[in-house]
């Protein structure tokens, strides 16, 4: 499956009313443990709003998304690979603006430059209470991306027909940061990055809806 970048653009709009993949798609990438439990003691757990950006733009002939590699600073996150986002602060209207904000701050593409198109299916981070809220933003401009030092270690520009490939989807060992327990964990293996988690569930979940769109 390939789309050019404007035809995506123009599928994912008309998209916009129709049902999600939801938490099917989700769970297909959730660790073993996750799935054991029930989804109503996470939402029990959920107590903060946060929001992250699943960033699209055209490079090189591709679509491309934008992953970052977080400072490896004390903490559940740190470390860790995920799309550019954050907690919702005093001054967010609403959770889009959030995801707008937090990846101006952390990639530094302007905010004005994208158009959200559409929310994923919002999911539960176990360890830090989070309900994260992802969303689908999409850039007619190539990004000119200046990390956030402070937050930001490196990031990754992925092309989707990577993200499309089902032979970077494996499985390993992963030792979780707020406990230190030793899980096994589905991930994608990106350029030899290991992206798990939440992360992973949000993908998954990205991949099924891009399928839909065909």
């Amino acid at each position: 499956m390939d789309f050019s970048f404007k035809d995506l653009k123009t599928r994912l709009i008309n998209s916009s009313g129709k049902p999600l993949p939801g938490e099917e798609a989700q769970y297909a990438m959730a660790p073993f443990e996750r799935k054991l439990r029930a989804m109503e003691s996470l939402q029990r757990k959920a107590t903060r709003l946060s929001a992250v950006m699943i960033l699209l733009y055209p490079r090189q002939g591709d679509t491309h998304t934008v992953l970052i590699v977080r400072n490896d600073y004390p903490g559940t996150h740190g470390g860790q690979i995920g799309f550019p986002g954050g907690k919702v602060e005093e001054t967010d209207i609403n959770l889009e603006q959030t995801a707008l904000r937090e990846m101006q701050e952390e990639v530094g593409w302007q905010a004005e430059q994208v158009r959200v198109v559409r929310p994923l299916t919002p999911l539960i981070i176990p360890p830090s209470g989070f309900l994260v809220h992802p969303f689908i933003g999409l850039s007619d401009n190539t990004p000119a991306f200046v990390p956030d030092p402070y937050e930001v270690a490196g990031i990754l520009e992925v092309p989707l027909s990577t993200l499309l490939d089902d032979t970077i989807v494996k499985q390993k060992p992963i030792q979780l940061a707020s406990t230190g327990k030793e899980i096994m964990a589905p991930y994608f293996d990106i350029d030899g990055h290991v992206v798990w988690g939440a992360t992973a569930m949000m993908i998954s979940e990205f991949k099924h809806l891009l399928h839909d769109l065909r």
